[in-house]
Order: structure tokens, then C-alpha cells, then sequence
């Protein structure tokens, strides 16, 4: 059956629909494609701005082919459509844009792209490749840099895609283009004049010389910039073209605001972790340092756990392995503290008591909740090795593994730093002859949990095994060893902050 009712700006004055919420949302549920709502007696009564440029003021054909197909004639052409029914015998006729992509489809797949792009030039560099591969066909990402010069990505046109930088031009010669650099609120597509594009300089002007229509969108997020899009044909989205070209470039302003929040994030990162890492070794005679440092995985690239080996004048070295509680950004703060202050204090002040001592009454002074656990001390060449001062604050006990056989502990108790103003210490002094190593570490080595039984820890027991079998051994050896052992039982799983420092006294310089 074919029926010719009269077109949609015929509707009689005052015409209005069925005021019921199932009735609109069924209509509202396909307004990107043209709609045409007719009566229970065949009369178009509604048609959306799509239909309404469909039928171009002409009398669309009605063609049923089912209860739920059909075909809509305009301007000669039949159409497919979907027939939807409506309350009160009401039916909408929709007709799908067949081979067009809708904008969410397209927006879908950009934006894990968007977000996967790394830094300032990724990003901008993946904005232009998407929107000339389903925008148009070549695309410009222009942002202001210094000297008052534009930078500039490009992909698709006659050339593989490409980085520069050009001069930026007057807002008289291109007041269009320089009005997206500055435009807020939502992006929204703007054609630009050929003559418009013909004053951009030449590396854009001659990739737009053979396009139908260039447009040109601000970016959102408060980003400066604008995104440039020249395409040759039909519009690959239709009537949806310019939403589908807003809905992008707030999609990639937000990304380039990320990027750049995130660069902002790495060099502050980065400064932080020049000043918290700690540094290589003082060399001191006679004398070997083999360290393993391996933080927590975090943002910093530092952690709780710390060591130090700080040269004197007399040729000796401050040491020191140290815990912070907790572990993360504000640990590693407190690190930075606690490190730079016993940098300051033991050049004026060599007994590990009094500096332990002037170190809890600095954490409660400043107020902290968290509590440290250290040994430090002093190593100097003696006759036959090295002469080895520690004192401790809560630590675990110092290992002194001897060439002649054996480990040993040196008991050196103390309580932990930062928590009462009544705290003690205790100090301790052993010689390391040729071949001795003693080995520094915090509890991250004793607390590693197995990688399939995560409440069973590595602990003292498998410790003293794995030394027992070092005895002898060169300290680079020993802590390789060590090492070894300690993944080994990780496996893949995370684990706490880990510092071990190993001194050894090594054989003379012949």
C-alpha cells in the first residue's frame, strides 16, 4: 500500500503530540536519523529536522513491507526504515543513514587511543592521525608554543604524517582559525574561508588546496589550540559531521590536559626523587660497599627504606640503613628528612647514641605519627681491616659473616626512633679482618611474603641459611646471593621497601 499524505511544513497550526512519557521516548530514542510520526489514520503529523531535510518539502512515500519494515520515498529515492509502534495506534517511520558510522562509534574507539597517548607531542600526534582517518581526510593539530610560533602534527593528504613548527598568523589574516585558539565553552565546528586557509602558511595551506570544505574546532578543557580537518567528499557522518567534530575535540582537549598534568607530575616526580634517592658510596681504604636498594613499587621511585655512606675527612665513612614506617609518598618525605638531617649531624657529631638521640627528639618535635627504625655508625681503616662503630634504634641486629667460618650477631639494642621522649640506645664496636663482611638490611628481606603462601615470610631462619652458605664469599656475591633468594621466594608478588648495605674489608692494594 502506498499513501501520499500531505509534507511535514503542512502540519495544521496547533498540531500536538501525545503528551505520555512512552510515547517521546520511543520518538527521542532516533532523532540522529530522520523520523516520521504518523497518526493511527496514516497522516504525518511530526517530523524531526532530519526528515524534514530528507523530504526536502516534498511528499514522502510510505511504503509498508512488514509490521516492522518498510520504505520511505524522498526526492525520488526509496529509503529502508524501521517501523516502530506507538501508543495509541501512532507508528514512527526511522530511516537509518545505511554505510555512515554513527559519532558514538567513532568516539567509542577514540578514546582508549586518546588515553593510551603519552606526553604533549603523543597525544597531539595521535589527535590529528584519528581525525583524518574518520573526520576527513587530512587533519592539522595546531598549538601555540614559544616566540609566538605555532606547532603543528598533520596526518593523511598528500604526505605522511608529520612534526613543525611555523609562525603563527595575524588574527586579521585568519580571524576564524584565531578564534578557536581562544574560543571557551564546548568546541564547535566552524568552516573556514578558502581565502582564510590560502593566508595560513604553506605547509597547511597546500595540503587544503584540493578540499571541499576545511573546518576548524577549539579544543575543550581550557586547552589553547585548535584541530584543522579538510575533507574532499560527502561528510563521513552526514548531517552528524559537525557534532561528531565537537564531540572529538573535547575529547582531545581533555587529553592534552591530561598530558600535560602529567608532565607536570613527572618533573615534580623527578626533582623529588634527585633530592630522595640516595647517592653512591663514599670510598673509604680497605673497604668494599655492595648495596641493594629496592623500593616499593610506587609514584616515587623511592621509598621507606633508605641508606647512606657519607665520607669524613679523617678517611672514614657515616653509615646508616634505615626504615621509615609505612611506605609510599609520605614515607618517602620523611625519608628525605631523616636522611638530610643526619647528613647535617654527623659532621659535627661522630657518637651514633647522641645522634640517634637528637633524631627522635627532631621526629617528635616535627610532630609525626610515623616512627623510624636505624643503625649508623662509623667505618675506618685499622690495622688487619676495618674498625666498625654501630649504634641501633629498634633495627634489626647487624650480621657479620666470617671468613673463618660462621655468622654472627652484633647485639646492639635500642628502641624505636620517634616514639617517646624517654628512648635508649645502645653502641657497639667489632673488627672486621680481611674476607669479613657485615651486612646492613631492613625488615623487607625477613617480612617477604611467599609468593604462593602470602602468610609465610622469608624470616631469620632462611636468612641465616642462605649467609651460613655465603661465608667466604666476596660481599658483591653475598648480596647477589641474597638477591637471588629473596625474588626467588617473591616470585611475582609485590613486597616492601628493601635496603641492604654490605661492608667488607677487603684485601690491601698491592
Amino acid at each position: 500500500m502506498v499513501s501520499r499524505p500531505a509534507p511535514a511544513s503542512a502540519l495544521p497550526p496547533g498540531a500536538e503530540l501525545p503528551e505520555h512519557a512512552g510515547f517521546w521516548r520511543a520518538v527521542l530514542d532516533d532523532v540522529r536519523d530522520p523520523v516520521f510520526v504518523r497518526d493511527p489514520d496514516g497522516a504525518l503529523r511530526w517530523a524531526n529536522a532530519a526528515a524534514e531535510r530528507l523530504a526536502a518539502d516534498d511528499a514522502p512515500e510510505f511504503v509498508d513491507v512488514t509490521e516492522t519494515t518498510g520504505k520511505v520515498g524522498a526526492s525520488g529515492v526509496l529509503r529502508p526504515a524501521r517501523i516502530r509502534a506507538l501508543p495509541g495506534g501512532w507508528r514512527a517511520w526511522t530511516v537509518p543513514d545505511e554505510g555512515r558510522r554513527r559519532p558514538e562509534e567513532f568516539l567509542a574507539e577514540a578514546g582508549p587511543k586518546l588515553a593510551a597517548a603519552r606526553g604533549r607531542h603523543g597525544t597531539a600526534r595521535v589527535i590529528a592521525e584519528l581525525a583524518a582517518s574518520a573526520l576527513g581526510d587530512c587533519a592539522f593539530v595546531l598549538l601555540p608554543t614559544t616566540r609566538g610560533r605555532w606547532e603543528w602534527w598533520s596526518s593523511g593528504g598528500t604526505g605522511a604524517p608529520a612534526h613543525g613548527r611555523i609562525r603563527r598568523v595575524p588574527p586579521q589574516l585568519a580571524p576564524v582559525v584565531a578564534d578557536a585558539f581562544t574560543a571557551v565553552g564546548r568546541p564547535e565546528a566552524r568552516s573556514v574561508p578558502g581565502g582564510e586557509v590560502a593566508a595560513l602558511p604553506s605547509v597547511v595551506a597546500e595540503q587544503f588546496q584540493a578540499h571541499s570544505d576545511v573546518s576548524v574546532t577549539s579544543l575543550g578543557e581550557g586547552v589553547p589550540g585548535a584541530v584543522l580537518v579538510g575533507r574532499r567528499g560527502e561528510p563521513a557522518f552526514g548531517s552528524a559531521q559537525p557534532r561528531a567534530i565537537g564531540a572529538f575535540a573535547a575529547a582531545a582537549g581533555t587529553a592534552l590536559a591530561n598530558a600535560h598534568r602529567f608532565a607536570l607530575q613527572e618533573e615534580a616526580t623527578r626533582g623529588l626523587e634527585s633530592t630522595l634517592r640516595p647517592q653512591p658510596p663514599a670510598r673509604v681504604e680497605g673497604a668494599n660497599f655492595e648495596l641493594w636498594y629496592e623500593p616499593a613499587v610506587g609514584v616515587l621511585g623511592v621509598g621507606g627504606d633508605f641508606y647512606d655512606v657519607l665520607g669524613r675527612d679523617d678517611g672514614s665513612a657515616f653509615v646508616v640503613v634505615g626504615d621509615i614506617c609505612g611506605k609510599g609518598a609520605e614515607a618517602a618525605a620523611l625519608t628525605g628528612r631523616v636522611r638530610h638531617s643526619l647528613a647535617a649531624l654527623h659532621l659535627v657529631e661522630r657518637d651514633g647514641r647522641t645522634l640517634l638521640r637528637l633524631l627522635n627528639e627532631l621526629l617528635i618535635a616535627g610532630g609525626s605519627n610515623r616512627f623510624a627504625t636505624l643503625v649508623l655508625g662509623s667505618v675506618a681503616p685499622a690495622d688487619g681491616g676495618l674498625e666498625l662503630t654501630l649504634a641501633s634504634g629498634g633495627h634489626p641486629a647487624p650480621l657479620v659473616l666470617r671468613r673463618g667460618g660462621g655468622v654472627e650477631e652484633i647485639s646492639v639494642p635500642g628502641t624505636l626512633v620517634g616514639i617517646s621522649p624517654q628512648a635508649r640506645f645502645a653502641e657497639a664496636t667489632t673488627h672486621l679482618a680481611e674476607g669479613d663482611v657485615c651486612l646492613l638490611y631492613t625488615d623487607g628481606v625477613t617480612e617477604a611474603r611467599n609468593r604462593t603462601e602470602s602468610a609465610e615470610l622469608f624470616g631469620d631462619e632462611r636468612l641465616y641459611t642462605v649467609l651460613e652458605d655465603c661465608v667466604g664469599l666476596p660481599a658483591q656475591e653475598v648480596v647477589g646471593r641474597l638477591r637471588e633468594a629473596v625474588r626467588e621466594w617473591l616470585g611475582n608478588s609485590g613486597h616492601d621497601d628493601i635496603a641492604v648495605l654490605a661492608i667488607e674489608a677487603a684485601s690491601p692494594v698491592e
